[in-house]
C-alpha cells in the first residue's frame, strides 16, 4: 500500500466519475468505479458495497463488484434501522457506523452469518448524503478485526459525496 497515493486516487476517481456522468453512464457504472477505488485505497481483503435507497425507502444494491449475487440477494431491500447492521444503521442515523467484529455487535445478531460465511470479520458504513438527505450508504467489509484508518475515512467521505452527485443525476 506504500505506493498508493490516496489523495491522487480520490481526485482521479472524482474526475472520472464526473466524466462518466456527463457522458450518460449508468449509475451502476459510476458507483462501481467509486467502489473499486475505495477498495484499492483500503487495501487487500476489503470489499466495498454501495447501497442506494429506492423510492420506497429500502436499501438496494447500487454497486458491489466483489460480493457474490446470493449475498446481495439476501441483503436486498433492507429497511434503514439504527439497530441493524452497519449500512441499515448508517442509512437510518445519517452517521458513520463501525463494527470491528460482527460477533461482538448486537446490530449484526440476525445477519452476521452472511458476511462471516464469506470470511468477513467486520465492516463500517458511511452514509451517502446530499443536502442532509440520506441517499444510500458506502459500506466496507474487512477480513480482519479493525476500524478504518483516518485516510480511509477521509477518502470514503469524499467518494460518498461524488456518489451522491451520481445518484442524483441518475434519478
Amino acid at each position: 500500500m506504500a505506493n498508493i497515493d490516496p489523495q491522487a486516487m480520490v481526485e482521479a476517481a472524482r474526475e472520472h466519475a464526473t466524466t462518466l456522468v456527463a457522458r450518460g453512464a449508468t449509475c451502476a457504472e459510476v458507483l462501481t468505479h467509486l467502489a473499486t477505488t475505495a477498495e484499492a485505497i483500503s487495501g487487500p481483503g476489503t470489499v466495498v458495497s454501495i447501497l442506494v435507497l429506492d423510492e420506497d425507502g429500502l436499501l438496494r444494491n447500487g454497486a458491489s463488484p466483489n460480493l457474490p449475487d446470493d449475498y446481495l440477494e439476501r441483503i436486498d431491500r433492507l429497511r434503514p434501522d439504527a439497530l441493524v447492521g452497519t449500512c441499515a444503521s448508517a442509512a437510518a442515523t445519517g452517521e458513520a457506523v463501525f463494527t470491528p467484529d460482527f460477533l461482538q455487535d448486537e446490530k449484526w445478531a440476525e445477519l452476521r452469518h452472511l458476511p462471516l460465511a464469506l470470511g468477513f470479520v467486520g465492516a463500517w458504513s458511511h452514509p451517502i448524503k446530499q443536502e442532509g438527505k440520506v441517499l444510500g450508504t458506502f459500506g466496507t467489509y474487512y477480513r480482519d478485526r479493525r476500524e478504518p484508518t483516518p485516510r480511509e475515512r477521509e477518502a470514503v467521505s469524499i467518494l460518498a459525496a461524488v456518489a451522491a452527485m451520481a445518484i442524483r443525476e441518475c434519478r
